[in-house]
């Protein structure tokens, strides 16, 4: 099921963010890479449905969002996390994830169930009834996942998900990413700075700066790429670096 944008361009007040680009999202753990205000968020903004094009298509688990039917039909095949999110200081873990999946548009008599289940997913089980605001940094981003990927959707989108996560936490994270990708067969776009992150659990990655997508590709092709110019501590590292210098010298060109 095709997930991606076509010839897609969009700004923010006259300010172009993201510039006639073309990318294909495949299924399994995605890494999505840039440096801040490269337009990660924008895009995964699009995808998730908050945000519309100025021109081209996106798709998202096979359909094409091209008008209002078709993008409420596409919310329930896509669980979102923004960097930044909230809840209800009353809500326990439970309340938070049951409130995601109606938000979702669940049928009710499929919540508890799948509650139970997402929340299982992310080893929470035993905190189910704990208030939000009483859970550690790491238990909480994990309640986000839990609220993010309720109901099973095909696509889920995940913005700097290990910002303020220490390194054991950020482990942990990882393994869950990669376990969920297996279980639901689906797509896992990360989307952060961190190359650390996308080397350790991502089978491919797309890199973008200033806009535009410079790089699609696994991860080991980005690797080799990094043969060009080991500037960086890892070969990774090093590719994503001269991922983004192609991208700068056709600019200056």
């Amino acid at each position: 099921m095709r997930t991606g944008l076509e010839s897609v361009s969009v700004g923010y007040d006259r300010r172009p963010v993201l510039k006639n680009i073309d990318v294909s999202i495949p299924t399994g753990v995605v890494g999505l890479l840039g440096a801040n205000g490269a337009g990660k968020t924008t895009l995964l903004r699009l995808l998730a449905t908050q945000l519309s094009p100025h021109s081209g298509s996106v798709y998202l688990a096979g359909r094409r969002l091209t008008d209002r039917r078709a993008i409420r039909a596409a919310r329930g095949e896509v669980g979102f996390l923004p960097q930044s999110w909230g809840y209800y200081r009353g809500f326990s873990v439970r309340d938070f994830v049951g409130y995601c999946a109606a938000l979702r548009g669940l049928r009710s008599r499929a919540i508890p169930a799948e509650v139970d289940y997402a929340i299982a997913s992310v080893d929470l089980s035993g905190s189910a009834g704990t208030l939000m605001r009483k859970l550690s940094g790491g238990q909480r981003q994990r309640a986000g996942i839990a609220a993010t990927i309720v109901g099973r959707p095909p696509v889920v989108l995940l913005d700097e998900p290990t910002v303020g996560l220490d390194p054991e936490q950020r482990l942990e994270f990882r393994r869950l990413l990669v376990r969920l990708a297996e279980e639901t067969g689906g797509t896992v776009l990360l989307s952060t700075h961190l190359v650390e992150d996308i080397a350790q659990i991502a089978a491919h990655v797309i890199v973008i700066d200033d806009g535009h997508v410079c790089f699609t590709g696994t991860t080991t092709e980005l690797a080799d790429l990094g043969e060009i110019d080991p500037r960086g501590d890892t070969p990774i590292e090093s590719g994503y670096l001269v991922a983004r210098g192609r991208r700068a010298s056709v600019v200056t060109s």
